[in-house]
């Protein structure tokens, strides 16, 4: 991707969704609707974690380390997004389209880690109760958490870098997706990719399926103990807590393992669009309410908050 392969070579042009023009129109309302709904859920995350003693715990914690996550991911893409939707200049400079893919790279490994991460705090908590706080100890917790952050960016590192100095695009500057990627950043090279796409795919597959492997493990670990509960109170909180988590963990996991681990010629580039645009703006926007909607600690913080606020007037 070294930008003096073309003589006059200044930037990327992203065509995104520019063949379309009707569907510009549609998706910059819903679009712009989602990403407000992002910042609204995810920021009333983080500040209830903190504002609230009773969710300054680990589950919490981490919770909070993915919506600030999600609101670094969709800030990331989406304002640039609705920038082009609505004007004719669909241009990105080198250098941003460079931070913009290190950026993504990085937020997409860390969560994925994190996820991995979550799993093993439920796990925790259901199966050891009573070895719990000495287990999950806010050291502890703070190194988990940095250490996804850690791992997650020196992925992108190392990806970015590589298609960086050792991609030639020889003044192609055409991108036929709605923002910077490494699937479309590779067909605009001048020479076979074969070898970039299969490092590509095993980053990938590290990166994927080692967290997966690990919320495999905790939830049969789970789903014996949370089964011989007596309670049935007991058996639905439990469930309740790992069914917010799985349901994020379906929608993540699923669009970003369609994204990239298959062949790129198993879907057509307009697949590939809506499948980014489901997990870096739909998933983002859900997270929060599938974890509030049903847990009675955070709607109870919540009334907590406005009660204060109405009674200070």
């Amino acid at each position: 991707m070294d930008p003096k392969n073309g003589s006059s070579f200044t930037g990327f042009i992203l065509l995104g969704f520019s063949d379309r023009p009707q569907l510009e129109r549609v998706l910059f309302v819903v679009l712009l609707i989602f990403y407000l709904l992002t910042l609204l859920g995810n920021t009333s995350i983080i500040a209830l974690s903190r504002l609230d003693p009773h969710l300054q715990t680990p589950m919490y914690f981490f919770l909070s380390n993915l919506s600030f996550l999600d609101l670094c991911y969709t800030t990331g893409t989406v304002p640039q997004l609705l920038v082009h939707l609505r004007g004719a200049d669909k241009s990105i400079s080198f250098a941003v389209c460079v931070a913009q893919l290190f950026v993504y790279l990085g937020l997409g490994g860390t969560e994925c880690i994190l996820l991995g991460v979550m799993a093993f705090d439920h796990y925790a908590a259901i199966c050891m109760p009573l070895h719990y706080t000495v287990i999950m100890h806010p050291c502890f917790c703070a190194l988990m958490a940095s250490a996804s952050w850690f791992i997650g960016f020196v992925n992108s590192s190392l990806q970015t870098t590589v298609l960086i100095f050792l991609v030639p695009l020889c003044g192609r500057n055409k991108i036929d997706h709605f923002f910077c990627e490494i699937p479309p950043l590779l067909k605009l090279a001048c020479v076979d990719t074969t070898l970039n796409e299969s490092e590509t795919f095993f980053a990938s597959m590290i990166i994927l399926l080692i967290p997966v492997a690990l919320i495999t493990f905790s939830y049969s670990r789970i789903v014996k103990v949370v089964l011989a509960i007596k309670s049935a109170s007991g058996q639905r909180k439990a469930f309740g807590t790992c069914g917010s988590h799985l349901t994020v963990v379906s929608l993540f996991y699923g669009s970003a393992i369609y994204a990239y681990l298959q062949p790129s010629n198993n879907h057509s580039q307009d697949q590939g669009k809506f499948v980014s645009l489901f997990y870096t703006i739909v998933t983002p926007m859900a997270n929060p309410f599938i974890y509030t909607l049903r847990n009675k600690d955070v709607m109870g913080a919540m009334k907590k908050v406005f009660c204060r606020s109405f009674d200070s007037r």
